[in-house]
């Protein structure tokens, strides 16, 4: 308690930030009124570069929101700014309870234009547990992607990459997504093709990228190439993409565990592809940028 205690003074502090990370994946969340230099991209690279700065895959800045309880940004490590993170989602989720911004456990967040519901669950002695955050439906309409595809839908697109080739399902969960599902992850060099994939023509606005292994009808193992960061060992709105595509090709039913090399998240997909993810949240960090 005492640590939460020092936290939530620190991230008052002009300035003053908090790490967290989803499975490994993780942000710096910023008040974006108690900030006094500018987050343009020079400075989102340094503050993200592991040398130079503090370090981390993304930035998530609070600002005023008209329709939702807060608003969130989300900027990726390279400066660019994302539409969605289900990672980043749940730890702005436990940014604003745990510094006590909010003391409801449940409320609202838009991002990207979206509102997305968040709710928060407790263990014994009344910390924070499992976020759970509302992702949107999934959609496979290529123009939604956007993907550049002839089909109805953006299933199984051959893609000729590095000399052989690739069946790849594209996706958004309000963000854009391609999915590989493969009988052998390890097989797979999923830095070399995913960042040929991040960046191949078909996707105007660039993309995420997951190899999946199906495992049973409840559990998948995936690994990942998000867009702007390269390889991340979790991600949210990756295993709601994967979730969303297996069970759009009839692999797995309607609540899966998707298995990362960070650890698990748990996808429950209702009615027109409606998504709803569950995971941890676990700060590492606080301080003062100077």
């Amino acid at each position: 308690m005492k640590d939460l205690e020092y936290a939530q003074i620190i991230v008052r502090l002009k300035n003053g930030w908090l790490k967290s990370h989803g499975l490994g994946n993780d942000y710096i969340v910023f008040d974006a009124s108690n900030i006094s230099c500018v987050l343009d991209n020079d400075t989102i690279v340094r503050i993200c570069d592991s040398h130079y700065g503090i370090g981390s895959d993304g930035i998530l800045v609070w600002v005023d929101s008209k329709r939702a309880d807060f608003g969130m940004e989300i900027f990726n490590p390279d400066g660019s700014q994302a539409e969605k993170s289900g990672n980043g989602l749940r730890i702005f989720a436990d940014y604003v309870y745990s510094m006590g911004f909010t003391d409801k456990a449940k409320f609202s967040i838009e991002v990207g234009g979206e509102i997305v519901k968040c709710a928060l669950s407790f263990d014994k002695d009344g910390d924070v547990g499992d976020i759970t955050v509302d992702i949107g439906k999934a959609t496979f309409v290529p123009s939604e992607v956007p993907v550049l595809c002839d089909k109805a839908q953006a299933l199984d697109m051959e893609l000729e990459l590095d000399g052989e080739t690739y069946l790849f399902s594209a996706v958004s969960v309000g963000n854009p997504h391609a999915v590989c599902i493969v009988d052998d992850l390890d097989a797979v060099d999923v830095k070399k093709i995913g960042a040929m994939v991040e960046t191949h023509e078909i996707f105007p606005n660039r993309t995420n990228v997951q190899f999946a292994q199906v495992m049973d009808r409840g559990n998948a193992k995936i690994e990942i190439w998000e867009r702007g960061a390269g390889y991340t060992l979790a991600s949210g709105s990756s295993s709601c993409a994967v979730a969303a595509v297996l069970h759009k090709k009839g692999l797995v039913d309607d609540d899966v565990h998707l298995h990362m090399p960070g650890g698990v998240l748990y996808v429950s997909i209702g009615k027109d592809y409606a998504l709803k993810l569950r995971g941890p949240v676990e700060r590492s960090a606080c301080g003062v940028l100077l």
